[in-house]
């Protein structure tokens, strides 16, 4: 059972050993980092051997990990080149199988940047291949956007290369905007989606909830859904915790333990 880190980032930034102890005895034995320094080599602060320590101590792993490259989506490829050979290394210390990248930026997405996108994640994907590792791509909802008859989901779909460029579901915004559902994306392209984030959407103001209070019927979903793919999954809320993000993702494990984790 797999958390994104993000969930939990104001515990993170307070205490990132006491933090990881506690999501261990809720079950949790895989993560997704976020917040990597690449010019340190550092999460959370830790320098990226001692994270790994960390991990290992705890027999927890971090199998993907997002990374932040909107903010070089606009510079020179060497740039982008530069930072990414430095979050390989990061990855490769910690024992990752993945890098994501989780993000674009609102000034960025228009259809002609979606394509500048699919070219530069396709370049990314033979860099980090090469490397050993997988790449990927995590969706939110601005990608199902429509723009004159085309979003830019369909784009990185159509323009990627399904080898280099593996992709990440996120199942509550697909859900929330995509006209297809998650089964439906994963039987149309077999093969691509190697990860999921898996959360609920609250019934009355579609924001993120803990599993099992929302409107996403996951018993159905996940009891027919094609699993073939699926390497590594990780819950996840982003905010709206019902008392504060370290109860939240213990509620949603315990949900996960009993309703879900039989599908996986």
């Amino acid at each position: 059972m797999g958390l994104q880190l993000f969930t939990i980032r104001d515990a993170m930034e307070k205490d990132p050993v006491g933090t990881l102890q506690k999501i261990k005895k809720m079950g949790y034995s895989d993560t997704e980092i976020y917040g990597y320094d690449g010019k340190l080599d550092t999460y959370y602060g830790l320098s990226s051997r001692d994270f790994n320590s960390l991990l290992d101590g705890l027999q927890l792993t971090a199998t993907s990990g997002h990374y932040n490259f909107t903010e070089y989506f606009d510079k020179p490829y060497s740039d982008m080149e530069r930072y990414l050979d430095q979050c390989i290394v990061g990855a490769k210390t910690i024992g990752s199988k993945y890098i994501t990248w989780p993000w674009l930026a609102p000034e960025y997405r228009t259809i002609e940047n979606f394509k500048k996108l699919s070219s530069l994640l396709n370049k990314m994907g033979e860099q980090v291949n090469a490397s050993g590792l997988g790449f990927a791509y995590h969706n939110h909802d601005f990608e199902f956007t429509e723009y004159n008859g085309q979003n830019g989901y369909d784009i990185i779909l159509a323009e990627t290369e399904p080898n280099l460029v593996k992709l990440q579901m996120d199942m509550y915004w697909v859900a929330h905007s995509s006209k297809s559902s998650p089964a439906e994306l994963i039987a149309n392209n077999p093969g691509r989606y190697v990860m999921w984030h898996i959360k609920d959407m609250d019934k009355v103001t579609r924001d993120y909830t803990e599993l099992g209070n929302g409107s996403i019927d996951y018993v159905s979903m996940l009891s027919e859904i094609e699993v073939d793919a699926l390497q590594y999954y990780y819950l996840e809320q982003g905010s709206n915790f019902a008392e504060n993000s370290i109860q939240s993702v213990g509620d949603s494990a315990s949900y996960f333990k009993k309703h879900l984790r039989r599908y996986l």
